[in-house]
């Protein structure tokens, strides 16, 4: 019931953070398209020209009993990461909620960086992701990796949430223009220059992304919270009624017995 209150805000928040961030992407790859070739492109655009040391930034939820949640994007990271090393790359963690860094703990605990909580934070807001994306900001500008990934679960439905991984660093804006059913035939002039607005996008981008992975991430760990609260109580529910009904048949049991055991002594008499 709790987790059923709690979903609907956060869903709300959740659907209502997509259209925000999807436009932000299409707008970056408008005007990234316009740099096509530039020697003036941002690195955040175009990467550092490696692809040696990947940071994953694995998001989860700062507490358990929600079902398989957690489970599946600690999954997802950990087999990133295996492939990754199998490769032959550096690979580094920063894990965004207590219960992915228990999870990884065990295998990968020399490579996580930084475990980052939000325990005491009841409502998600913009300036979590903020703390998040000037963190991975100022990695990227000190050169501590070439490529980053942001893990999350995304929300579909109470009973589906759909691990997912999205490229953050470089900004993966090829994707979003193959995603485009029609090519756009305007044609923009941009005030100030592209290089201009790419700046001041391009590190807002970040923050944006990891703030929708954060509201996705919380409407799914409800959904799922209230699937496995439910399926508990079902199962509980089940339970009762097994034992009771063995308990029933026993009791009956040893008063047939006493009064076989009365009956016999009389007849004896």
């Amino acid at each position: 019931m709790v987790a059923a209150a709690k979903l609907r805000k956060a869903q709300a928040s959740a659907e209502a953070a997509r259209p925000y961030s999807a436009r932000m992407a299409k707008v970056l790859a408008n005007i990234s398209s316009a740099m096509e070739g530039s020697d003036d492109a941002p690195q955040l655009m175009i990467g550092t020209g490696k692809d040696d040391v990947h940071l994953l930034v694995v998001a989860t939820a700062e507490r358990g009993l929600c079902g398989g949640f957690n489970s599946s994007i600690a999954r997802m990271a950990r087999k990133k990461a295996r492939d990754l090393k199998a490769e032959g790359k550096t690979v580094k963690m920063l894990c965004v909620g207590k219960k992915g860094f228990d999870q990884l703990k065990m295998e990968f605990g020399s490579i996580i960086i930084e475990t980052i909580e939000f325990r005491e934070v009841r409502h998600m807001s913009f300036t979590e992701a903020d703390l998040v994306g000037k963190k991975v900001l100022k990695m990227f500008e000190d050169g501590d990796f070439d490529v980053c990934s942001l893990f999350y679960s995304e929300f579909e439905s109470i009973i589906s949430q759909i691990p997912t991984i999205q490229q953050i660093i470089p900004a993966n804006v090829a994707g979003e223009k193959e995603s485009e059913a029609e090519p756009s035939l305007a044609c923009y002039d941009y005030e100030p220059s592209e290089e201009e607005i790419l700046d001041d996008l391009l590190p807002r981008n970040i923050s944006v992304q990891i703030f929708r992975a954060l509201l996705e991430n919380g409407a799914s760990e409800q959904g799922a919270r209230m699937s496995a609260m439910d399926n508990a109580t079902r199962n509980a529910g089940e339970m009762i009624d097994k034992l009771t009904l063995s308990y029933n048949r026993q009791r009956q049991a040893q008063i047939t017995k006493e009064l076989i055991e009365i009956i016999s002594g009389a007849e004896a008499l």
